[in-house]
């Protein structure tokens, strides 16, 4: 706080190594006076942060990306200590984290407002400011670019930030988050751990002008129900339940990778994960034969070893709404081919699961399972397909693998979603923009558009005084 390290002086909540099960330390949280603290040298630091240059903003934004760059591989080996994730997507994360600091640092100084047609007599513009104080509520799973993207446009924009990392990764969040401050003056950045006692202090405060949070949908609605009685902004970014297509006509091989890759990867516990597949009948058995072998095939170990491709869940909690979904699956007549039942093995391991026979009342293809789960329902047709896909109470993100032009186009029209991805279910160029749709949230959580969000529009309208009568 306030540019230096403070212990924190609330209540401490215990921490376990997914890896192993054992006690793995405690997170201390933030008292109410630090948040209160927090708060009020946020607010102090508000005009000197809001009348520096932008370019000497975006300076400070350079280097604290190349102070994060720097600490990447300490950052990461952090992450996997804390959550289980495997140690090169760890450290690759928060490399990503560093290149949007640096993204922001150049966009954000680009659009300051415009000017507007008026009389050759005066001068009109729009012009953008910072909107005040933004509160920062990050998740676990993948806390360095979701942290970084925030925080850069709040800061970039001239906004002074308090940020709050899950108090699941508290250790890594925090650490970025020092790193980040150490390059700007005292107050701007402030950083506080702590649960959602913490957090729910931060929104409710009336210094708080905009509320970014990325996380559960339970909590997203929370926030913005109290910021909203308030008359804050909330942008939130929640729980997503992405459907992937896949076609008739495509390559099966190909198709089961990226149906893997997407159920999979960190162990399925990313907000764009996979986690309902429907698979056109023409090619459901060869794809499924392909995604069976790769599931089975995956090595599933120490997230710290570099030739483990699976780590264990974030906890004992996460584990158990996995368990859940797949055994009330399996009760109501789906069959796993591939995993299916937690592993015999201490700490919170699951693996790679292959669920067919999927219907479309069953959680595991309607709630947010947030595991390495392919849950598989076989359709007719390409229509029934895109149909299915497009329902449910979720709106994030959705993938298409098709090798047809025309049902590309129509799925990039009617999907509903924040994201549609054609026939690659990761990438995508810098710069993107996205508002999710229904319970995945509201407001553009990244692009430079999320700039937009955390600036305020001004009208200015300037005519000469006339001059003084003798």
């Amino acid at each position: 706080m306030d540019g230096a390290p403070v212990d924190a002086a609330g209540r401490s909540l215990p921490l376990v190594d997914p890896t192993t099960g054992q006690p793995a330390g405690e997170v201390r949280c933030a008292s109410p006076e630090q948040v209160e603290a927090a708060l009020a040298g946020a607010r102090a630091a508000r005009r000197g942060w809001r009348t520096t240059a932008p370019g000497e903003r975006a300076a400070a934004l350079r280097a604290a990306a190349a102070s994060v760059r720097d600490h990447a591989d300490v950052l990461g080996d952090l992450l996997v200590a804390t959550t289980g994730r495997l140690v090169g997507q760890a450290r690759g994360s928060a490399a990503v984290a560093a290149e949007l600091l640096e993204e922001a640092a150049t966009t954000g100084v680009l659009d300051a407002g415009r000017s507007l047609a008026g009389s050759s007599g005066a001068i009109d513009v729009v012009r953008r400011e910072p909107r005040g104080t933004v509160a920062v509520i990050t998740p676990w799973n993948d806390p360095f670019p979701a942290a970084a993207g925030l925080l850069a446009a709040a800061l970039v924009a001239g906004n002074t930030v308090v940020h709050k990392p899950s108090q699941r990764s508290s250790a890594p969040g925090a650490a970025m988050a020092a790193l980040i401050a150490a390059a700007l003056p005292p107050g701007v950045l402030q950083v506080v751990t702590g649960d959602g006692e913490v957090g729910e202090a931060l929104v409710a405060d009336d210094r708080v002008d905009v509320v970014a949070q990325v996380g559960s949908t339970a909590t997203g609605r929370r926030i913005g129900a109290v910021a909203g009685a308030r008359g804050a902004i909330a942008l939130l970014e929640n729980g997503g339940k992405d459907p992937l297509l896949v076609d008739a006509g495509v390559d099966p091989a190909w198709a089961a990778a990226q149906v893997a890759a997407g159920a999979f990867t960190n162990s399925g516990q990313l907000c764009t994960s996979v986690e309902r597949v429907y698979l056109h009948a023409d090619v459901a058995d060869a794809v499924l034969a392909e995604l069976v072998e790769l599931a089975r095939g995956l090595v599933v170990a120490d997230p710290a070893d570099p030739d483990s491709q699976l780590g264990p869940l974030v906890d004992e909690r996460q584990l158990a709404v996995v368990s859940a979904h797949v055994e009330a699956a399996l009760a109501a007549g789906a069959q796993a081919l591939a995993g299916g039942g937690r592993l015999d093995r201490p700490g919170a391991w699951y693996p790679p699961t292959v669920l067919v026979g999927c219907t479309d009342d069953m959680d595991v293809m309607t709630e947010e399972t947030f595991g390495p789960v392919a849950a598989v329902r076989v359709v007719g047709s390409w229509e029934e397909g895109l149909r299915l896909a497009g329902s449910g109470a979720y709106g994030l993100a959705a993938t298409v693998l098709t090798p047809d032009t025309a049902h590309a186009l129509q799925a990039a029209d009617e999907l509903e979603v924040g994201t549609v991805k054609v026939n690659a279910v990761w990438g995508g160029a810098p710069g993107g923009s996205a508002d999710p749709r229904r319970s995945s949230g509201r407001g553009r959580g990244y692009g430079p558009d999320l700039l937009g969000e955390l600036t305020a529009l001004k009208a200015v309208h300037l005519e000469p005084a006339p001059p003084v009568r003798r």
